[in-house]
């Protein structure tokens, strides 16, 4: 899937981080590497399928990589990309916020 952008750098960011899984993907994430399997119970209420699209789609965006070792049963963990820990001042300040307004 080829995506397109504005010049817009706002739409940029919000196209990498737009759903609610992504962000939670990526707070887990921020915290240092995880298994899939880590990733499926620290996501609560995500699909298999949909923690897959949004890794495949976080790994296309250069936000996170993906190590396959060569093990049986596979095993395969997760972790940030130098640009994808360039986001955790994003996700602070939605903490902040959440902390600030949250009831």
């Amino acid at each position: 899937m080829t995506k397109t952008y504005t010049n817009c750098p706002v739409e940029y960011t919000a196209s990498i981080i737009g759903n609610k899984w992504k962000i939670i993907i990526l707070r887990d994430l921020l915290t240092g590497t995880k298994r899939y399997n880590e990733l499926t119970r620290s996501v609560v209420g995500i699909s298999a399928k949909v923690l897959t699209e949004n890794l495949r789609e976080l790994e296309g965006d250069g936000i996170v990589k993906r190590k396959v070792y060569p093990v049986v049963p596979p095993k395969v963990e997760y972790s940030l990309t130098d640009k994808g820990n360039e986001l955790k001042d994003v996700l602070d300040m939605m903490k902040a916020f959440g902390e600030k307004y949250k009831q």
